[in-house]
């Protein structure tokens, strides 16, 4: 049990660097063209959207699909890795009391 529990965990671990490295190259992309375009905004908007349809969106209506896309990338990574941080702890901790 001990085995397949520390493989879990070797490969959760790994698939949050792989995670990591894919978003980054995503992310990126988009975050490139909103900077070359001086398009600026916090991590309060991207987490509200509600406070992203109003004081963002309508400044910037020509780039609303990068701006919607980065938020979502930013949101959809921070889920994914918080959920793989949180099985290896989980894992972890069965694995130390076993």
């Amino acid at each position: 049990m001990a085995d397949i529990l520390t493989f879990l965990i070797i490969g959760f671990f790994i698939s949050l660097l792989f995670l990591n490295v894919y978003f980054r190259v995503k992310v990126f992309k988009v975050y490139k063209t909103l900077v070359q375009n001086k398009i600026e905004f916090n991590s309060s908007h991207i987490f509200s959207k509600q406070k992203m349809e109003t004081e963002i969106l309508p400044k910037y209506p020509l780039y609303k699909n990068d701006i919607l896309s980065f938020a979502g990338h930013i949101k959809k990574s921070i889920l994914i890795a918080v959920i793989l941080v949180l099985l290896i702890t989980v894992m972890g901790i069965i694995l130390k009391n076993n």
